[in-house]
């Protein structure tokens, strides 16, 4: 087996001519002959024991052609694509045959393959990496996010509800003085101020007193979701029934102690301020890259079949189903919830597809024009620095991830990291 020839007959499409030669053709032939010889029946002969020159005398010599090629053609081509050296990236395939017989098999495939790349400058580029300063006002931001995640709620017996209350209350809704579907609740539990409900809604809560019966007013948006009550007066009747406050723990260190695994409140701080800084240097990090490669995509010149884009929403959208799975949901019922169409959902991906096909197509091109490649030994540290990361053998990793697959990978990586050591930092 064999390539012939390899011609590009469009943009981004090129036609394989593909030879089988007789030895192999034949050995495929007479494997198609013992796999379907049981299931056919020759006058003089038991079941399945006719010889396959008498098969191919009464039913043709071609009888078997077709199961002959489907068990030969996976291989055949995958084995002409490498030796072409071209990159397919699509499983459609225009197939052809040219010639099959005694003499073997020739036949044309037309794949899509990945396109010519151009990239401009990617030595030199200027980029901001600005890492902000962490100061106490930030540190005691993420204290107070530690105090509210450890508040209680008390009841408010002394007072009329407020704003960043928690109330529970019934309502009834009316629209003409008829109540609608959908527009009552008992015991329904709302922070006010969290802009939950309707606009207006909340703001004629705040000033009410538990057990207070009243009515609120308000108009339901143009836009609302049910059409037969949007833009419409409503009179909701309400009665309030508890008011509850968020109480705060005191700062001190019986708080961090209780909040971490520190002793005081001054190591606490210092532990926030820490990972405040970490975080930042890494999104300014993040940001230089970001503004590096949106400069490379900048000058990429290539005619991008959509395929490409399609194959990367594709991983997108089961990447999304995976983390939909482990919370428990289908897709199905995502997009039931969000009222979105498949169509609108992939579309959504598409931006995001795009930008990283075209930042891939260029990585790769500054890899192969700087011939940046992992070490085999590089490569071995990478098999096992996922294998403890896994908790897996590295045997398996090897199994799951094939060796070429990891070294595309990580000469992307150490492409860009070549990018931004060459580049002009500035503050």
């Amino acid at each position: 087996m064999g390539l012939k020839t390899a011609t590009k007959v469009d943009t981004n499409r090129v036609e394989l001519e593909v030879e089988v030669d007789a030895a192999a053709f034949s050995a495929a032939v007479n494997k198609a002959y013992k796999k379907n010889i049981g299931k056919i029946n020759v006058p003089g002969f038991r079941k399945g024991k006719a010889p396959r020159q008498i098969v191919e005398k009464i039913y043709g010599t071609d009888v078997f052609y077709d199961d002959a090629i489907n068990d030969l053609y996976p291989t055949a081509l995958s084995e002409a694509i490498d030796e072409s050296e071209y990159e397919y990236v699509d499983d459609k395939v225009d197939f052809d045959i040219v010639s099959v017989g005694e003499q073997g098999l020739v036949f044309k495939a037309a794949i899509t393959v990945k396109p010519a790349v151009e990239v401009g400058e990617y030595k030199g580029l200027n980029a901001k990496k600005e890492v902000k300063a962490v100061n106490e006002d930030d540190i005691d931001a993420e204290i107070s996010k530690l105090q509210h995640r450890n508040s209680r709620l008390v009841d408010v017996e002394d007072r009329p509800a407020q704003n960043d209350d928690m109330v529970t209350f019934d309502f009834e809704g009316f629209v003409d003085g008829v109540a609608f579907d959908g527009g009552n609740a008992e015991n329904y539990s709302l922070k006010l101020g969290s802009n939950q409900l309707i606009p207006g809604f909340e703001e004629q809560i705040v000033g009410k007193s538990k057990e207070e019966e009243f009515e609120v007013n308000v108009n339901f948006p143009e836009d609302y979701h049910a059409e037969e009550l949007a833009g419409k007066p409503a009179v909701f009747k309400c009665k309030l029934h508890e008011i509850k406050t968020e109480e705060l723990p005191e700062l001190n260190d019986e708080f961090a102690k209780d909040v971490s695994e520190f002793d005081t409140l001054e190591e606490l701080r210092a532990d926030l301020k820490s990972k405040l800084e970490h975080e930042r240097e890494h999104a300014a990090e993040d940001a230089f890259e970001s503004d590096l490669m949106e400069q490379i995509v900048g000058g990429l010149k290539a005619e991008i079949p959509d395929v490409m884009f399609e194959n990367q929403i594709d991983d997108n959208v089961r990447q999304f189903e995976q983390r939909l799975r482990s919370q428990g949901l289908s897709i199905e019922s995502y997009l039931q919830y969000t009222g979105n169409e498949m169509e609108e959902f992939r579309n959504s991906f598409r931006d995001a597809a795009e930008k990283s096909v075209k930042m891939r197509l260029a990585l790769e091109k500054i890899s192969q024009i700087e011939n940046i490649t992992p070490t085999d030994e590089e490569i071995e540290e990478e098999f096992n620095k996922l294998a403890e990361q896994y908790k897996i053998d590295i045997e398996q990793v090897k199994n799951l991830i094939p060796k070429p697959d990891l070294s595309k990978d990580m000469s992307i990586s150490k492409t860009l990291q070549f990018i931004k050591d060459n580049a002009v930092v500035s503050q």
